[in-house]
């Protein structure tokens, strides 16, 4: 595969070993796009060899190992980073400037994080769902597992704390259900806590409908709602008004900022600039521009470990919620009253 991978781009260099790789081609850059279980050795055999590393999300499959490659990282002053692409598409970006302009009146004081998954329409989810063999249902989250981190980092990047409260709920969806598969989880709910401030609600979900990908951030003041399926970002300001005008003004106000989301694609659009992978160039061109020293990596090495960290304690305790689950149950005694 990789041969005619190389032959169909024009790519001079290809291999199925990554050491005869890095020997032969000498690159800059390595993007590690394998399944996740081969994150953590790769990223670390490309860093001893002094090559910068972007991985794909999830980074690695523990805190632990994520830490290990930072730490690695630093001691061989290379660059790494992780794939959250989603964090840069334009809506997100915008958003995040606006926070540190100030817009939301002070600090956020809530994060709700959406993720939807169907089922129904992609490939990939069908060839997980006919392969009990598949690597997805290797990781120790499963389907999860390979996914929520773009969710979890949206929280995490506001946290105050490195050493969250984490309550995680899942379960099999009816729809998994029906056609006998009950090992998956794919319904997730997370809150999460800073133990300060600032509290998060994490919902996957591939129920929802019509699909839901964004997140909305709450400020003392004003609120901002990113929606990554439509690229829209809508900027809800508190503005009370007397009488019957609060209820005719801010229903137009908000049709205002749809206007002007909707003029904001089209131009993109016309300029050849709107296209679903817009984020992953983004995030891509930021780790460049990072290890030429000419801005910040685009995520930054505490969102990484805290997003680790955050998936780490919401596997532990879907974990033990499956074991419970299982254990028999005693029978319940009967009292009469």
């Amino acid at each position: 595969m990789a041969q005619q991978l190389a032959e169909r781009n024009g790519i001079p260099h290809f291999s199925s070993d990554v050491s005869t790789l890095l020997a032969e081609a000498r690159p800059d850059i390595v993007h590690i796009t394998t399944p996740p279980e081969g994150h953590y050795s790769l990223a670390l055999e490309c860093l001893d060899a002094g090559v910068h590393v972007y991985v794909e999300k999830p980074f690695t499959l523990t805190a632990a190992e994520a830490s290990r490659v930072i730490e690695r990282a630093r001691a061989r002053g290379r660059h790494v980073t992780a794939g959250h692409n989603l964090q840069h598409t334009w809506e997100n970006v915008e958003a995040r400037q606006l926070i540190r302009q100030g817009f939301l009146g002070g600090a956020p004081v809530h994060i709700e994080s959406y993720y939807n998954y169907s089922f129904g329409d992609a490939p990939y989810a069908k060839a997980l769902l006919g392969d009990r063999q598949h690597w997805v249902r290797r990781l120790p989250g499963q389907l999860l597992h390979n996914i929520i981190s773009h969710g979890i980092a949206r929280i995490a990047e506001f946290l105050h704390t490195d050493d969250p409260v984490v309550v995680a709920f899942g379960h099999t969806s009816p729809l998994l259900r029906s056609i006998g598969e009950t090992s998956i989880i794919d319904e997730l709910r997370v809150h999460i806590s800073d133990r300060q401030n600032t509290t998060g609600y994490f919902v996957f979900s591939s129920q929802l409908s019509p699909p839901v990908n964004g997140v909305r951030i709450y400020g003392p003041v004003n609120s901002l709602v990113v929606d990554n399926v439509h690229h829209t970002l809508v900027r809800t300001r508190a503005r009370n008004y007397k009488s019957y005008v609060n209820y005719f003004l801010p229903p137009v106000q908000q049709a205002f900022e749809y206007l002007r989301n909707s003029r904001r694609n089209i131009g993109r659009f016309l300029r050849a600039d709107f296209h679903d992978d817009a984020g992953l160039k983004q995030c891509i061109e930021a780790f460049c521009r990072s290890v030429r020293n000419e801005g910040e990596p685009p995520v930054s090495h505490r969102e990484i470990l805290l997003t680790a960290l955050i998936m780490d304690r919401i596997f532990e305790q879907l974990s033990a919620q499956l074991a419970s689950a299982a254990a028999p149950q005693a029978p319940m005694e009967h009292v009469r009253v």
